[in-house]
């Protein structure tokens, strides 16, 4: 059977005058025969391009599919490295000043290092959700509690406790936060001008 991603009309229009030149003697039964091998030759091409749902394209669909999402696992196991990191740098004094020099390189290492594996993560598309200010949003938030603060609208997120994650846009691991209660009400955009 040829070999069908190389068929094109002009291949198929030869073909086609090719058998009807070796077919002049009963030409009228040739060239009905000729239309339906056509036919049947530009439905099988027709399966092959990637606008249809034919098996190369679901190949492709698949092959993309695992370049986006293939590191999703090993990306869960990094996440808690990134947040131990993150802790380690939160427990710090807020005086850099008044730390050793011996302590403070360990500092700057340890800042370094953050720095780089965040880097690293979105550099093959994991990116942190931002989520202290923001209203709270239960497809990328867990609330882990509720704050009293009335100086912020109600269902906003006032703490991060663990921060979320996305690869490629979906959800990686939500952000544990804590929300406020107790202020006003965030109200919903109306469509009123």
């Amino acid at each position: 059977m040829p070999r069908l991603a190389g068929w094109n009309v002009l291949e198929l229009a030869i073909q086609s005058a090719l058998r009807q030149v070796q077919g002049v003697g009963n030409p009228g039964h040739r060239l009905e025969a000729d239309e339906v091998a056509i036919d049947g030759r530009r439905r099988r091409v027709r399966l092959r391009r990637p606008d249809d749902n034919g098996p190369v394209f679901r190949a492709q669909q698949d092959v993309e599919k695992e370049r986006k999402f293939g590191i999703e696992r090993f990306a869960r196991d990094v996440l808690p490295v990134a947040d131990n990191l993150g802790r380690a740098l939160s427990a710090l004094p807020g005086d850099a000043d008044a730390v050793d020099p011996a302590l403070k390189n360990v500092i700057v290492g340890v800042q370094a290092t953050e720095r780089e594996l965040q880097s690293v993560l979105e550099r093959h598309g994991i990116t942190r959700i931002e989520a202290l200010g923001k209203p709270f949003n239960a497809e990328f938030h867990q609330a882990m509690m509720e704050v009293e603060d009335p100086s912020v609208p109600a269902g906003t997120v006032v703490q991060e406790l663990i921060p979320g994650y996305l690869i490629a846009g979906r959800l990686l691991r939500a952000a544990m936060v804590g929300v406020s209660k107790g202020g006003p009400a965030i109200r919903p955009a109306s469509n009123e001008n």
